[in-house]
């Protein structure tokens, strides 16, 4: 059966769109080595077109070790955001990214749909390629 809460990550309504620009608190979901959860607040940015979402941190997060020690196939990762009723989230595989291009647009997005970030010498950016959506915006 397909949930009526599924969406085209790569091709999203425009309310399930225009929800993930709006300036909303997420949540990032991540695999500790044990195998539990670790779920932290952080800042989404959603590129449909390249089926990426973005989480800019600092390279020694507890959130990017976890996404490195997945390895070169990437850690299984969701990000969520929730506002009264609706809610959207983003699934994929996740991969740290530290090349100056990459973290210089993640930090362009961030700053669109939340606020200039602080600078940070060690920033990294976790692109998270994305395999599926789900929510009820």
């Amino acid at each position: 059966m397909v949930s009526t809460y599924a969406r085209d990550p790569g091709d999203p309504d425009a309310p399930y769109l225009s929800f993930w620009r709006e300036r909303h608190l997420c949540t990032l979901t991540t695999v500790r080595a044990d195998g539990t959860p670790h779920v932290v607040p952080v800042g989404v940015t959603y590129d449909p077109g390249a089926r990426l979402a973005r989480v800019i941190t600092s390279g020694t997060s507890a959130k990017a070790r976890h996404v490195r020690a997945a390895g070169p196939e990437g850690a299984p990762v969701a990000v969520c955001q929730v506002e009264g009723r609706r809610w959207a989230t983003l699934e994929g595989r996740a991969f740290v990214r530290s090349e100056p291009e990459r973290v210089t647009e993640a930090e362009r997005r961030y700053a669109e749909r939340y606020r200039a970030p602080r600078p940070n010498p060690s920033r990294v950016v976790i692109e998270i390629e994305l395999t599926g959506a789900l929510g009820s915006a």
